[in-house]
């Protein structure tokens, strides 16, 4: 895992999609670090070649064209979902601090299409994520 995220993991994570071949695509992030740290990016696309292509799209002007794309209350809305699940998982009684934002941390938008991606691939009802499948003509999830 560590080769795959150019650093060794801090929390804990578990694999939620994998490639046809099997390799790690997207992870699933504890929402809090081994030290209490909140993580707030729950879903992490890891796989190489998904990673690539996310960074041409990116380049080209992809969160800014997601952005003016994907209807704003719909997105909003995606950003509570992401939230409302990753803090579920959050341990009862917890009363450290907590992550915060929707998808990759944000509020509000659109700041990483990887992140909202990732959250697609594993299953997420994410606007910007199904956008991205578009603009790779990968077949809706």
């Amino acid at each position: 895992m560590a080769a795959l995220l150019g650093r060794s993991p801090r929390g804990g994570y578990e694999i939620v999609v994998r490639s046809a071949t099997g390799d790690p695509v997207v992870l699933r992030n504890a929402p809090l670090l081994e030290d209490g740290t909140p993580m707030p990016t729950r879903f992490w696309l890891i796989g190489a070649a998904e990673r690539k292509a996310i960074d041409h799209l990116e380049a080209a002007g992809g969160v800014r064209a997601a952005e003016a794309a994907v209807d704003a209350v719909e997105l909003a809305e995606a950003h509570r979902r992401y939230a409302t699940e990753r803090d579920a998982a959050i341990p009862a009684g917890w009363s450290g601090n907590r992550p915060s934002g929707g998808v990759g941390g944000t509020r509000t938008g659109v700041k990483c299409l990887h992140a909202h991606y990732a959250w697609y691939l594993a299953g997420g009802d994410d606007p910007v994520g199904r956008w991205v499948a578009h603009q790779l003509g990968r077949p809706p999830g």
